[in-house]
This record gives structure tokens, C-alpha cells and sequence, in this order.
């Protein structure tokens, strides 16, 4: 059993678009965070999945699985202060609720992160089944210079050594909890993503590399980049690859 945990917990401050919550943002007719779980409602390795959602939102969201056909969520639960404590309340549901065994792989992914792939996603189970975690990532194709101090660069890295870590972030489910409770009886709510929490305690990371077009739509122009690319995909099958 293998279970995926979405977060659309966020209020879209950056995408300056008033009320609605970027996650329920809406590309021809069809909400961001739809797409999103459309993917891994696809997906016969996801047994089930958790979505944490916005506070005051949880009925919106279930209205339009309804109105989409999405089945495989077993729990929409409001989230929590921080991000990492939005991880803990769906990896906790998982953990209590949900059949699964030693090898049960949980995928940790982001809303707003619309044009994850199915071989991605199976990518990451299958890694987590075999090395225990599975980090995506992309090559990192920029120049990335490190230590600015009061204005000046104190060096560049070589950028073949350097990779963007994305989402999925995947683990086995027993470690991914005990490591989280760990972290929360410590009072650390700090962690920036849940690999920097795992790398913290010493747990070894594994990566799958991902596709570059899996973006996380979170500012005016990630969302037209999004419906961009699905405009470009949609010409392709129409046009026969003449996009």
C-alpha cells in the first residue's frame, strides 16, 4: 500500500488574485489543485491519498472531487502553523488510519504542482521500496554563486554538482513518522521541506530525477507559464506533435 499526501494548505499571498486560494485557481475550467491530484488518482501504485487544505476551504475542496471524480482521497484535514506541520498532520493520518506495512512508501507533494508525470511518481515508489527515500530533482542549469555578504559574491559552485530538489519528497512511512515525531517533540518547526528534516537526523537521501515542466505554480507568472504549457501540449495532440 502506497499513499500520496497533497499539501494545498497555502494562501497564495504572491499571486496577488484577492480571495481564492492559488491551489483552486482555475485553468480552462478545472481547478489547479484538480490537475494535480488527477495525477495520482491516475496512478493504480497510489492506494490512497491525504490532502491538507487551507483552513475554512475543506468544503470548497470536497465539492469539486465531487464535481471531478476524484476517489482515492481518504481525508481532507486542515492544516497546521507551518508547512512542516502540514506534513505531520497528513503523514500522522496515514500513519493511524490507513492500511500498511514495512514498505508502505508516502509521497509528499505540492498542490500547486500541477504537471507532475506518472513516471515520476512511480519512479519515487519504486526508489523508496528499494533504497528507502526518494527525493526529486532537476539539474540545476543556472550559474549558482554562494556567500553574499553586504553585496559581494564569495564564490560560484560548479553546477554539475548542484541539483533543485522538487517534489515528490517520498520515504517509507515508518521512518518518515518517527523521524517527524522526533522533530515535533523537539519543537523544531523550522525545516524548510521534509528532506532538510530527514538529512537533519541522518537519514540518507536518494534522488529521482524529474521532469523540468514540473513547476509549483505560486506566482502570476508560474500560472501563465501552467496554462502555457498545457495550451502547448493540447495543440501537440490536436496538431500531431506541431505545437
Amino acid at each position: 500500500m502506497d499513499y500520496a499526501v497533497i499539501f494545498a494548505g497555502g494562501v497564495g499571498r504572491r499571486m496577488n488574485n484577492g480571495a481564492l486560494p492559488k491551489q483552486f485557481l482555475e485553468v480552462h475550467g478545472k481547478p489547479i489543485i484538480i490537475y494535480t491530484l488527477e495525477k495520482f488518482e491516475h496512478d493504480d501504485n497510489i492506494d490512497g491519498i491525504v490532502v491538507i487544505c487551507v483552513a475554512g476551504w475543506e468544503d470548497y475542496l470536497q465539492e469539486k472531487l465531487d464535481r471531478f471524480g476524484i476517489k482515492k482521497v481518504k481525508k481532507i484535514m486542515t492544516g497546521g502553523a507551518e508547512a512542516i506541520d502540514s506534513q505531520f498532520i497528513g503523514v500522522q493520518y496515514v500513519y493511524a488510519n490507513l492500511p500498511h506495512d514495512a514498505q508502505t512508501a508516502v509521497l509528499l507533494h505540492d498542490g500547486v504542482r500541477p504537471l507532475i508525470d506518472t513516471a515520476t511518481i512511480d519512479a519515487n515508489i519504486q526508489t523508496v521500496h528499494e533504497k528507502g527515500t526518494a527525493i526529486t530533482v532537476v539539474p540545476a542549469i543556472e550559474t549558482i554563486g554562494v556567500g553574499v555578504t553586504a553585496g559581494k559574491l564569495d564564490r560560484f559552485v560548479d553546477r554539475s554538482q548542484c541539483v533543485l530538489a522538487r517534489a515528490p519528497q517520498s520515504y517509507r512511512l515508518e521512518s518518515l513518522y518517527q523521524t517527524f515525531k522526533r522533530s515535533q517533540d523537539e519543537g523544531r518547526h523550522d525545516f524548510i521541506d521534509s528532506a532538510s528534516m530527514m538529512q537533519h537526523y541522518g537519514v540518507e537521501l536518494y534522488t529521482v530525477t524529474g521532469s523540468t515542466d514540473n513547476i509549483k505554480v505560486t506566482t502570476p507568472t508560474d500560472f501563465y507559464i501552467f496554462r502555457a504549457i498545457l495550451d502547448a501540449r493540447e495543440n501537440s495532440q490536436i496538431f500531431g506533435g506541431q505545437a
